[in-house]
């Protein structure tokens, strides 16, 4: 693994806090099962799934999302024509369903996925696009095959951040990616994802993160009660208004803040935006009363994102 690679402090140990309220072992069996099984659909019908129509796929990522036990709740929406580079934070595997329910677009994903037997090459052949993040000199390239797609009228979804957080906290959005939406010139449009539970707090149950195992971050999920996953589609970022992507990037991470407006400015205020959406070392775990971190170098996840903000205008809830 290459130094240039961006990591986050989220561990399952220091930062994944099961929900409170938990399913009957076999309706959690159950409700595994029912992923699986429309996991594996979805995988024999890659080699045709860029032929099929959006709606359908659309669909078929808010089952997948339902069928874990996640209710939706929708603000905004994505142009459904054209070109457009969809960038979100990234906390759980549920993110990839949720962008695709958002609008169905082409994937971003690492290189290692492509020499994964048999679904490696399925994956491969539906479209996504791969990029090596252990070969820095291989970014170039990759930049220019996501504009070639973006300029071909296809949707592009990217995590720039480059790993996943718990959802406490949030990286920075790297830049290279904003290149390939100015080289194609299409707009950008953020999305923010954000978990609660029942209770309405920030749930950091649907995390995969640090070294957590896919099968460990299922089950959490699946066997947990109240779960909702708010994705925040927030106003597109139209081509020609940034200079470079390094400003791009900027406007993109301002945007997907939590109560981000029109501006991208924090409905809170300048100096709450500054406070909240980020792990802030550890002053942000003794002023908030506790210590979330767990071994050398950790750093607390305060919980920022639990502070009210306005509630959007436009909604759409899926029970």
């Amino acid at each position: 693994m290459s130094v240039w690679l961006p990591g986050a402090p989220c561990t399952p140990s220091g930062c994944v806090v099961p929900t409170r309220t938990a399913r009957a072992l076999p309706e959690a069996v159950l409700r595994l099962t029912a992923v699986a099984v429309l996991v594996l659909a979805g995988v024999l019908l890659l080699p045709v799934g860029r032929r099929l129509p959006a709606g359908l796929v659309g669909r078929w990522c808010r089952w997948i999302v339902r069928a874990a036990g996640v209710r939706i709740r929708t603000t905004g929406a994505a142009a459904p024509t054209g070109g457009l580079l969809l960038v979100a934070n990234h906390i759980s595997w549920l993110d990839v369903p949720l962008l695709g329910a958002v609008r169905p677009a082409r994937m971003l994903a690492k290189a290692e996925i492509r020499r994964w037997p048999l679904a490696g090459p399925l994956v491969a052949r539906s479209g996504v696009l791969f990029i090596d993040r252990d070969r820095l000199r291989a970014l170039p390239g990759t930049v220019a095959r996501i504009a070639a797609a973006l300029g071909e009228g296809s949707a592009v979804a990217v995590f720039p951040e480059g790993s996943t957080w718990c959802g406490r906290g949030q990286g920075s959005f790297r830049r290279a990616v904003f290149q390939a939406a100015i080289d194609a010139g299409v707009p950008v449009q953020p999305v923010r994802i954000h978990y609660r539970d029942a209770s309405g707090t920030t749930a950091t149950a649907p995390a995969f993160v640090g070294d957590d195992t896919l099968v460990a971050s299922l089950w959490r999920v699946v066997s947990a009660r109240g779960l909702v996953a708010e994705v925040g589609v927030r106003a597109a970022l139209p081509p020609g208004r940034h200079p470079d992507r390094r400003a791009l990037a900027a406007a993109a991470t301002a945007r997907r803040r939590p109560g981000a407006g029109a501006s991208g400015r924090s409905r809170a205020g300048p100096r709450a935006g500054r406070q909240t959406g980020r792990c802030t070392g550890w002053r942000a775990g003794r002023q908030t009363g506790r210590w979330t971190g767990r071994g050398a170098g950790h750093r607390a996840c305060g919980p920022a994102e639990d502070l009210p903000v306005r509630p959007p205008e436009v909604s759409t809830v899926e029970n």
